[in-house]
């Protein structure tokens, strides 16, 4: 049998309702199957634990991933579900600079952008590329200080909700391992236990890109397998 295509797309927070009743009409019906499901018509699509499969009448796929923890276990939860915390803290870095934020709902209720300039490494060897290590690493340790400041002052003036079922979420962006970096100073640990998303997709953050991101969190991700052919 034809191995069933397959292929990945997103879908923004404004378009979920539509798409999820889309594919329903597309594929003949639709049903929900928790956590990727299991049997035969879709125990080659593994979800992950905390997402739902649509599975068509024709036998198509649809695994849909948004925030994690509880998913939903009816249709109509779909969009309440990819929509996430109303409250988001938006923080995205790489090495030409930095975009952080504060949204409520769909809107961005404080943001900061700004550019950084960090060196890319060199293949230069001996005493040489150890200089143009420690300057790229103080060029880095200098960007994330200017990150963390940002968010600890937006944090400051737009104060998350107290700790609970909505207490918000953390989207992060760009370089791993700067935003993980960003993430281990003290006074960032009110963001650590909180619902996470994460696009390192990213172009160099710009107050445009913080606002694709934030359409971007709030919508889904999904992996789609149409019928096999013949």
């Amino acid at each position: 049998m034809p191995a069933h295509p397959e292929r990945r797309v997103e879908v923004p927070g404004a378009r979920v309702a539509r798409w999820v009743t889309g594919f329903g009409e597309r594929h003949g019906g639709a049903e929900m199957v928790l956590g990727g499901g299991s049997g035969a018509a879709v125990a080659d699509l593994p979800g992950p634990p905390d997402g739902v499969t649509l599975l068509g009448a024709d036998g198509a796929t649809a695994v849909l991933t948004a925030w994690p923890g509880e998913p939903p276990t009816i249709l109509a939860d779909v969009p309440g579900w990819a929509h996430g915390p109303t409250d988001l803290v938006l923080i995205l870095v790489r090495r030409g600079g930095y975009a952080v934020g504060r949204a409520h709902g769909a809107d961005l209720t404080a943001h900061k952008s700004g550019t950084r300039y960090v060196q890319s490494r060199t293949a230069a060897g001996g005493w040489s590329q150890q200089r143009f290590a420690r300057r790229r690493g103080n060029q880095a340790d200098e960007l994330v200080t200017a990150v963390v400041g940002h968010v600890v002052r937006i944090l400051g003036e737009h104060v998350l909700p107290a700790a609970g079922a909505n207490s918000g979420g953390l989207v992060l962006g760009g370089d791993r391992a700067l935003a993980a970096q960003v993430l281990e100073d003290p006074r960032l640990t009110v963001l650590a236990d909180l619902p996470r998303r994460s696009f390192h997709d990213v172009p160099d953050p710009r107050l445009r890109v913080l606002s694709d991101v934030l359409d971007r969190s709030r919508g889904l991700q999904i992996t789609l397998r149409e019928p096999g052919a013949g």
